[in-house]
């Protein structure tokens, strides 16, 4: 029995396996999702979904699905799914479905009378392609095949219309054809493992929904483009390969290509596994890049997001070589938006207060693991004092030390922070002057610098620098710090603290190097545990505050509105486990292996053997948002290697 187990019986529940959603994305940053009986409900779903820099530096969907039809005795049995208007479903293929299971692939099983057919898809490593797999296994008449493919050509943001401009021709290849609906797209080519009749009968699919697109306010109507289908006979016990690609393959290795990829996967049988799989599928590689993708099907690139997933993502499943990659991809991009940021040039705009901190952080995790901080400093020495230069100089108002050793955010109305969302036009949770988890981050970057440049015996740069920590030890404690209340402030400004009980001080009490002594991480753990731990991971907010909002839900601005206001984020729940493990130690690992094990009935719900980007603040904690987050995933791994490592000590 497969390790992700689905309800056989409940398949044909709509209510059931459209909430149920799949994504698998490869190194060269294309992706494939779908729910796990093939009907796209988003406009970000799709078979085939790539990269396509030299357009808008968006995703576009290109394949948009693939629907099969069973033919015997000159009868047509449809297995696709599409929505209408008034809840009207056509065809219903999903009746015919007996079963579905996703290790090592996904794979569904169809019963049409005596007919049983397997499809199993995946996505080619390192290129822009998706290749199907279809297996009569069981029939006892003739039977014909007819795959119809449904093209968007669009970018994930948007939806296709029905027009008079789509390119209506195709050109014949291989044992299939290739063709593009619009000038400056790449050929989209189609073809089969085997000899394969193309009809070509071009026409349009109008208003096909997409049911979660509603539910979020967006438009949710779309028109998909036919461009004919192609047709062959199946026998029992035969596979058949189709290919969506954009580069032309050889037909007689598609079985063969098939098989090599699968072989290529780590097998989905265990809980750790699904979180290895999931990690790997972030990276991508372009030219001499490698990235990290936030979160799918919707997040791009995020610099923060980058640099505070990666050693979950790369250290904690054992590739230091992939961590260095990004690292050494990022870190130029990352002072290049430093230097442009005061001018508000394009990229320094997007720029986040606390990005070159999260660097020093992964920069930490990296020289722990090899151990040798002298040739850290040999190799990153310079940059590194370039980049706390330039924050400790200023980097117009969105970040400047001031005397007394503490990073301030002179920007009011422009979110600078992981907690970033706008709505009418202001941020939702405006947080500037002195924040507390960005100081937290700064005090622990002066620190771990300064023991880096002690290693590389840079005494000018610890001449420097040395003053800082322990003027900005005593101004963090002074700032933050409530005695009566046994918390940190979220941020002052102005000499005002805000009190709310919310997440980012728990990064103070995680950072290798704290401003805080253990009697006051323990207090404040304490107040975190009271008010914001859940089994999913800790809220932005304490239920008591009027502000709260424990639900996630609606159109944009509701969801914006409630995002950093009560949501939980299982990422937080990493370093709130760093934290509690480094006071507690073994003691503490049971509470914290508890929590790290309660998501694993996640793996079967929502995005399909990976971790959601958010859940509800109100039991029973439903997730929501992107179906597989970088940072969620990266800190569950990293949060599963300091149980191992506490068990032991």
């Amino acid at each position: 029995m497969s390790y992700l187990n689905f309800d056989k019986t409940r398949l044909i529940n709509l209510s059931y396996s459209l909430n149920r959603e799949l994504i698998r994305s490869n190194r060269a940053g294309s992706y494939a999702c779908t729910t796990i009986i093939a009907s796209n409900t988003r406009k970000y779903h799709g078979l085939l979904v790539c990269p396509l820099e030299y357009l808008d530096g968006g995703h576009h969907v290109l394949l948009s699905g693939l629907h099969e039809t069973v033919i015997q005795h000159d009868q047509a049995f449809n297995l696709g799914i599409h929505k209408y208007a008034g809840d009207y479903y056509n065809p219903k293929g999903h009746k015919y479905l007996r079963d579905f299971e996703t290790d090592p692939i996904p794979r569904l099983v169809y019963r049409v009378g005596g007919v049983v057919l397997a499809r199993e898809w995946l996505l080619a490593q390192n290129e822009e392609s998706i290749l199907i797999r279809y297996t009569l296994l069981d029939a006892h008449s003739p039977t014909q095949l007819r795959l119809r493919p449904y093209l968007a050509f669009r970018n994930i943001h948007s939806l296709s219309k029905g027009n008079m401009d789509v390119i209506t021709k195709t050109q014949k290849i291989k044992k299939g054809i290739k063709t593009r609906m619009y000038m400056g797209y790449p050929l989209l080519n189609m073809q089969m493992s085997k000899d394969a009749e193309f009809v070509a009968g071009p026409d349009w699919n109008y208003n096909v929904e997409y049911i979660q697109e509603q539910k979020r306010g967006y438009g949710y109507k779309e028109d998909l483009y036919m461009p004919g289908y192609f047709e062959f006979p199946l026998k029992k016990g035969e596979s058949v390969v189709f290919s969506a690609s954009t580069r032309e393959l050889e037909p007689a290795a598609l079985k063969r290509k098939f098989q090599g990829e699968i072989k290529k996967r780590i097998p989905r049988n265990t809980f750790h596994n699904c979180l290895l799989n999931s990690a790997q599928q972030f990276f991508i590689r372009k030219e001499k890049k490698t990235e990290i993708l936030a979160g799918f099907p919707w997040h791009g690139r995020i610099m923060r997001d980058t640099f505070a997933s990666l050693p979950g993502l790369a250290i904690a499943t054992g590739d230091i070589k992939i961590f260095k990659a990004v690292l050494d991809s990022s870190l130029p991009e990352l002072l290049r938006t430093m230097r442009t940021a005061p001018g508000g040039e394009a990229e320094g705009s997007r720029m986040g207060a606390d990005e070159p901190l999260w660097f020093m952080w992964a920069l930490q995790q990296y020289a722990h693991q090899t151990g040798d901080r002298a040739l850290v400093w040999k190799t990153y020495g310079r940059k590194v004092k370039e980049l706390l230069g330039m924050v400790r100089k200023g980097i117009g108002d969105i970040i400047t030390m001031h005397d007394n050793g503490l990073l301030f955010c002179g920007e009011q109305n422009v979110p600078r922070t992981w907690m970033n969302c706008v709505a009418g036009g202001l941020p939702v949770t405006p947080r500037s002057g002195y924040v507390v988890e960005i100081n937290a981050l700064w005090f622990n970057a002066v620190r771990f610098a300064l023991k880096l440049a002690e290693a590389g015996d840079d005494k000018a740069f610890v001449s420097r620098w040395k003053d800082i920590p322990p003027i900005a030890a005593e101004s963090f404690v002074r700032m933050f710090w409530d005695e009566e209340r046994g918390y940190l402030a979220d941020y002052v400004r102005d000499e005002k603290a805000d009190w709310s009980v919310r997440p980012n001080q728990v990064l103070a009490a995680s950072v290798p190097y704290s401003p805080l002594d253990d009697e006051k991480k323990n207090r404040l753990l304490e107040i975190v545990e009271s008010e914001l731990l859940t089994p999913k991971g800790l809220r932005t907010l304490a239920p008591k505050n009027p502000l709260y909002k424990g639900i996630y839900g609606g159109d944009q601005e509701t969801r914006d509105a409630a995002a950093h206001q009560g949501t939980v984020y299982p990422w937080l729940l990493g370093h709130w486990a760093d934290a509690y493990l480094r006071l507690h130690k073994k003691s503490g690992a049971e509470i914290v292996k508890r929590l790290f094990a309660g998501f694993e009935e996640d793996m079967q719900v929502h995005g399909v053997g990976s971790i959601s980007e958010l859940y509800d603040g109100d039991p029973p904690h439903y997730p929501d948002g992107a179906l597989s987050y970088a940072w969620n995933v990266a800190e569950l791994l990293r949060m599963e290697q300091l149980i191992l490592y506490y068990q032991t000590v």
